[in-house]
């Protein structure tokens, strides 16, 4: 139980930290378009990288929205949300999952609960009302993520959107003859 509770605790830590202050989410004056295509896809891979939790919070918010007036399957999705919190977000990824002393494989615990996400959608009949609410939110993702300027953003070299090559981790990869000699 103590470490189902510090797991818990660790998640909790690790996503506040991951989330970025909401005054600079909505910022106006970062706002404007795009100057080509390119432009455009890297401010979206560098916005999705940057503001990742902030997206989701914000896709959660829209999929609760759309299920207020359908509180069965709020409530089914609050359980679903719950089996994934702690059945793989807040466990130690060195602890596999026991049942009656079998050991589960992540990628088994996944597909469970993927299964589980898909039959909740069927069983209650809401499955239209949540895909329209996924679109929705995805769409304003997207125009969030394409309009907001990357110029007044901090990256964190671990969070590069183009991986560990552009990101400078090792020695050898800052050479600029990579680790070739």
């Amino acid at each position: 139980m103590s470490s189902l509770i510090s797991g818990i605790k660790g998640t909790t830590q690790s996503l506040t930290a991951l989330r970025r202050p909401w005054r600079d989410f909505f910022d106006i004056s970062t706002v404007d378009l795009p100057s080509s295509t390119s432009d455009a896809t890297t401010r979206i891979a560098q916005n999705l990288t940057h503001f990742r939790l902030n997206y989701t919070l914000i896709l959660l918010l829209i999929l609760f929205l759309s299920l207020i007036y359908h509180p069965l399957s709020l409530l089914t999705f609050l359980v679903i949300l719950l089996a994934w919190f702690f059945l793989y977000f807040a466990r130690d990824r060195e602890e596999p999952v026991v049942i009656f002393g079998f050991f589960i494989d992540d990628r088994i615990v996944i597909a469970a609960l993927l299964g589980l996400t898909v039959a909740g959608l069927v069983l209650t009949g809401v499955w239209v009302n949540v895909l329209v609410a996924l679109a929705v939110g995805v769409g304003f993702v997207i125009l969030h993520a394409g309009l907001r300027s990357t110029d007044d953003l901090v990256m964190d070299d671990l969070e590069s959107p183009y991986g560990h090559v552009l990101a400078g981790g090792d020695d050898e990869l800052d050479s600029p003859r990579g680790d070739y000699s």
